[in-house]
């Protein structure tokens, strides 16, 4: 079985800051890591080819950089890295990202003269919480999606995914090629051990560029300008906090004082 897993370095902390004239996250000097989510489908991945055989590879687009992350999931099973990187990538919504991701994915697909099987992405990334990378990928690609999956099985050619909702689970069954998300599951991604460690610092990541898919990527798609998304304006919200103490002479007093107090403020 041939998978694909989508990752992403995000920042490793919560003072994001943004660029006011490109309205885009700053990420110089800020530490990084695999997406929280990602790391997930990965293990998940990682424990499919254990069963029935076959090769994971993780790709990720952004600066050259993120080849460290990739670096962290090769130690951690993967088999294959690639890095999607080219300036006109850059500022890229979740709508152009998909696109080129897209783009790479069908790129890798013609040229191994097979298919992914199964492509995982994290449900969300921890940066930007839209949830939007895998559906989109999915459609550009024409291929079935599974949400929030927590848990999988492959069994007579058919994928048993364990998809979480509002009020438990449903499980769905998928034919392969497809593409899932994944939310965090009953299982840790494992560590590296110190071999793989040192065998993914010395290990090939390949870069595909623009260059590379030019006999199919529109590049008017790609980058700021192939971004329908838009950030107007960023503000920086003002946290207010507001404290009363209420010491009537007994609980069932200050349980009345409590309700008067939430009703004129139109809570309850």
């Amino acid at each position: 079985m041939n998978i694909l897993v989508c990752i992403k370095q995000v920042p490793d902390t919560t003072e994001i800051k943004i660029d006011p004239e490109k309205h885009t996250l700053i990420r110089d000097g800020v530490p990084s890591i695999v997406n929280t989510f990602d790391t997930y489908g990965l293990e998940m991945a990682c424990r499919l080819k254990e069963e029935t055989g076959g090769t994971v590879t993780v790709v990720t687009m952004g600066l050259p950089q993120a080849k460290n992350a990739l670096r962290s999931c090769l130690g951690a099973g993967a088999d294959e890295a690639v890095l999607i990187s080219d300036r006109p990538f850059g500022g890229s919504d979740t709508l152009a990202t998909s696109y080129i991701i897209s783009q790479a994915v069908a790129f890798l697909e013609r040229e191994k003269g097979s298919t992914f099987d199964l492509i995982l992405c994290g449900k969300q990334a921890i940066d930007g919480d839209t949830a939007q990378v895998g559906p989109e990928l999915s459609e550009h690609l024409g291929r079935p999606l599974i949400t929030y999956v927590s848990a999988l099985k492959y069994r007579n050619g058919e994928f048993e995914a364990k998809r979480e909702n509002d009020d438990g689970y449903d499980r769905i069954g998928v034919k392969a090629p497809c593409v899932m998300t994944v939310v965090k599951t009953a299982y840790e991604p494992r560590y590296p051990t110190l071999k793989a460690k040192i065998r993914a610092q010395w290990a090939d990541i390949r870069t595909i560029t623009a260059e590379t898919m030019k006999d199919t990527l529109d590049l008017s798609r790609c980058g700021l300008k192939g971004s329908p998304t838009k950030v107007v304006r960023t503000t920086t919200p003002q946290r207010q906090s507001e404290c009363q103490y209420i010491k009537e002479a007994s609980p069932a007093l200050n349980a009345g004082k409590l309700a008067d107090i939430l009703a004129r403020k139109k809570v309850i």
